[in-house]
């Protein structure tokens, strides 16, 4: 009866067992490979509209596709005037030393940027709400050291509100 008015210091038990009750567990990005025919600078003429099922329950199928053809429509845009100034680039590239190729390295970057805007766009539009980020990055290829650049889309972890600060 006399422990019913006494004060105990909290124990360090309730401190050390509040971070391991929140661990949030992120899963590992869904990433999507170029599926063109033909590539420029690492960047694929388009992306394969295959739903990944990593997305399944996390956004809708018609979004996942409407995003990837409005990629699909930058880079249809953007690519064959690429390849003609590749073209015209490879055959002066003897007489101008190589800076015929500037041209196309600009564009190609040009393209890149407007990918990246489109990207950051939906993000904001839809993504973000839906603890997605989709972005556009360089990666290795399988089978070669090359480059080349896919759409990675990563998950944002849930902030844990229930934590106390």
């Amino acid at each position: 009866m006399a422990d019913f008015d006494a004060i105990y210091e909290e124990g360090d038990d309730n401190e050390e067992q509040a971070p391991d009750s929140f661990v949030s567990l992120v899963p590992d990005p869904i990433v999507i490979r170029g599926a063109g025919n033909m590539t420029i600078f690492g960047l694929s003429n388009r992306f394969e509209c295959d739903f990944p099922p990593g997305l399944v329950s996390r956004v809708a199928p018609e979004e996942y596709k409407s995003t990837i053809m409005r990629a699909n429509g930058v880079l249809k845009k953007t690519l064959p005037v690429n390849v003609k100034w590749l073209f015209c680039g490879c055959v002066c590239c003897c007489c101008t030393l190589g800076c015929s190729l500037w041209p196309v390295i600009c564009l190609s970057k040009r393209t890149q940027n407007s990918i990246d805007k489109l990207l950051e766009w939906e993000n904001g539009r839809l993504y973000h709400k839906l603890g997605l980020h989709w972005r556009l990055t360089k990666q290795r290829c399988d089978s070669s050291s090359m480059m080349e650049y896919v759409l990675q889309i990563e998950f944002i972890p849930k902030i844990p509100i229930y934590k106390p600060d």
